[in-house]
C-alpha cells in the first residue's frame, strides 16, 4: 500500500464513523470501525477495494446512509438487522451475507440484542478516494 493509499484509507475510515456511530437508544454505544485492507484495482481504473470490520454494541442503531459502492457484508459474530430502501428487512447471523449496490440507501443497520455485540466484515468496491460511508442529505 502506498503512502497516498494509506492516508486515504485512514481518512475514509474516520469519515465513516459519524454515520455509523449514531446513538439512538439509551445505553447503545458507538460502532467500532477497524480498517483492514485497501488496494487499487488494477483492471478497474479509478476503483479500489476496502475491507473493514465493524463491531456493533448491544442495542446499536445506525443513521440511514449510503455507501456509493458495491458493498458486501459478512456477519462474523452475533445478529444484525439490515435493510435498504425498498428492500426486505433481513435478520442476519454469523455466516450470513448482505449486499448493497452503489445506489442503495442503507436504511437499517442495527444490533437487536440487548446483551451481545455483533461484528461484521465489510468489503467495498468503490471509486478511489470516496469515503466508505456517506450521510444522507438533510431535506
Amino acid at each position: 500500500m502506498t503512502l497516498r493509499s494509506s492516508i486515504l484509507f485512514l481518512v475514509a475510515a474516520v469519515l465513516a464513523v459519524p454515520a455509523l456511530a449514531h446513538d439512538d437508544k439509551p445505553g447503545a454505544g458507538e460502532a467500532k470501525i477497524t480498517p483492514k485492507f485497501l488496494t487499487d484495482l488494477a483492471d478497474l481504473p479509478g476503483r479500489e477495494s476496502m475491507m473493514l470490520t465493524v463491531e456493533f454494541p448491544p442495542g446499536y442503531v445506525s443513521e440511514p446512509h449510503r455507501h456509493e459502492a458495491h458493498t458486501f457484508v459478512y456477519v462474523l459474530e452475533g445478529t444484525v438487522e439490515m435493510q435498504v430502501a425498498g428492500g426486505e428487512l433481513r435478520r442476519l447471523t454469523a455466516g450470513d451475507v448482505f449486499y448493497e449496490n452503489p445506489k442503495d440507501v442503507h436504511t437499517v443497520a442495527t444490533n437487536p440484542s440487548k446483551t451481545a455485540s455483533a461484528k461484521i466484515l465489510v468489503m467495498l468496491v468503490k471509486a478511489k478516494g470516496v469515503p466508505p460511508v456517506l450521510p444522507l442529505e438533510k431535506k
